[in-house]
């Protein structure tokens, strides 16, 4: 296992994953983006036409393909069948069947060790995602939550979607990341929620630099007293 190994969970557009790469970047550590892992076993499941329903089915999807996850260059690429789909899972319609993979226990404890795994290679390791420090990580060294009201998450995801020339409406951006949270919440396996021991962070009146920087101080504090 990594040598320090810092979780940052929150809800969708919470600004966790920029500031996760950011964070990395700033420590010299590998980033793990957890939902790339989901969003790939996503399309690889929409691209063999599982029903999303079909629990028997989905754990097929990994026995019968090959993922790969990288951290190049400041940020984790992802590859189905050695095709590199970093850009394409971030598609909205992946997006929106994601929920059904994160809702499968079978599929759950298949990625977290997956995780693990990952973290296993590297010295120092900044993981975000909605359960890493309450299952995947739960001795992690520090834990971060952080949030934000939705209508702000909203702007953000829209901007987000715009940047790649997707055009959404954000009364129907907001409606998604709402039904997303209640989603994450509420289902059986690591439902979203702070762990006891996380730093919860509220970024609505923030932008990511300032963000990143309170991340990049509470590292610095713990890290002063663990020493």
């Amino acid at each position: 296992m990594a040598n320090l190994v810092i979780t940052i969970d929150g809800p969708a557009a919470s600004g966790k994953s920029t500031a996760a790469r950011l964070l990395a970047d700033k420590l010299g550590a590998a980033f793990l983006d957890t939902g790339a892992m989901y969003r790939a076993v996503t399309l690889a499941a929409m691209q063999a036409g599982v029903d999303m329903n079909d629990e028997k089915k989905l754990p097929e999807v990994l026995d019968n393909t090959e993922f790969e996850f990288e951290f190049k260059n400041g940020r984790m690429t992802a590859c189905i069948d050695s095709a590199d789909v970093t850009e394409s899972i971030r598609e909205p319609n992946v997006t929106a069947n994601a929920r059904y993979i994160a809702s499968s226990a079978r599929l759950r404890e298949r990625l977290v060790t997956m995780q693990r795994e990952f973290a296993a290679g590297h010295e120092k390791i900044v993981t975000e995602g909605r359960d890493q420090g309450t299952v995947a990580f739960s001795d992690a060294d520090i834990k971060f939550y952080l949030t934000a009201e939705s209508a702000e998450r909203a702007k953000r995801r829209q901007a987000e979607l715009l940047s790649r020339g997707v055009t959404e409406n954000i009364e129907q951006v907001k409606k998604d990341i709402e039904q997303r949270d209640k989603s994450d919440e509420s289902r059986a396996v690591g439902p979203l929620k702070p762990a006891k021991d996380s730093i919860i962070i509220d970024t609505t009146e923030m932008n990511i630099e300032q963000v990143v920087e309170k991340l990049l101080l509470c590292v610095k504090e713990k890290c002063l007293k663990k020493n």
